[in-house]
């Protein structure tokens, strides 16, 4: 992929800067308890104190149960709290109950929802059962609570099925679009984020509506997340780089990023 050789030419401070300022920091581990998630916000808290020139992370993304812990925990001013939702990471129960435990995180303070789509129903050829599901807990994010749409690319396997993912979601209400959950045992890649990407550009282009897009999954190193900026300038351009519509799920590369960042300060 040529754009994949342009990356080199974003390695830069400036970058890394506003890649950290992208990152949700995330913990979905199922030895998460209270208080391992509120070490981990204070982790961001710690950041935003020792260096306040540096930008702070977009979010914080933790299980639903533990979106009161975040709330309460979290000093730092326009990080958002977003949630998995809906049986993550397998999307694999009744509708009331991804929708019941998508209004109890918001409830208790999530600002964001991540969400799988039914792979099983797409691979069968269900859209409008795929539709369906998403509309569903849009209408319980409303207007105000942002709903992040988890493909899952790795299970979808050619261009063609991402793309037409990509579609319904963003149809369906999908304020933006994400890779995968990190679960499987492939996660996001150049070429899924590619494929997502000139979706979003041509359903702007068919609808006039920006929607975001968030690689997750298997993004270990500065320039993992340098690849997706690159991706990201080259097909969407300059507009979607802010971190309302492009995003980076990882933890690990919070760490890198902000070490690599103090050495230059």
């Amino acid at each position: 992929m040529q754009i994949i050789a342009k990356a080199a030419e974003n390695d830069t401070q400036d970058v890394k800067r506003f890649l950290f300022g992208s990152i949700e920091y995330t913990t979905l581990k199922c030895t998460d308890s209270e208080q391992s998630v509120m070490a981990f916000v204070e982790q961001v808290n710690k950041w935003d104190n020792e260096c306040p020139e540096l930008p702070h992370p977009a979010t914080i993304c933790v299980y639903p149960c533990f979106a009161a812990v975040v709330s309460e925990t979290l000093d730092v001013e326009g990080v958002q709290i977003a949630c998995v939702s809906g049986s993550f990471p397998s999307s694999q129960t009744f509708l009331e109950v991804k929708t019941i435990e998508t209004a109890l995180a918001i409830k208790d303070g999530a600002t964001e929802i991540d969400m799988v789509m039914p792979v099983g129903k797409f691979l069968c050829g269900d859209e409008e059962g795929v539709t369906d599901e998403i509309a569903e807990m849009k209408a319980v994010c409303g207007e105000d609570v942002a709903l992040k749409v988890i493909l899952e690319t790795g299970c979808l396997k050619t261009p063609e099925n991402i793309r037409k993912a990509s579609f319904l979601a963003m149809n369906a209400g999908a304020d933006y679009i994400k890779t995968s959950t990190g679960k499987e045992a492939v996660s996001a890649t150049p070429e899924a984020a590619y494929v997502m990407c000139q979706a979003i550009k041509d359903y702007y282009k068919e609808t006039g509506r920006k929607v975001g897009f968030k690689p997750a999954g298997g993004i270990n190193t500065s320039m993992d997340a340098i690849i997706y900026y690159t991706i990201v300038k080259e097909v969407l351009g300059k507009e979607w780089l802010n971190n309302k519509l492009f995003r980076l799920g990882t933890s690990r590369l919070a760490n890198i990023l902000m070490e690599e960042l103090q050495e230059n300060l």
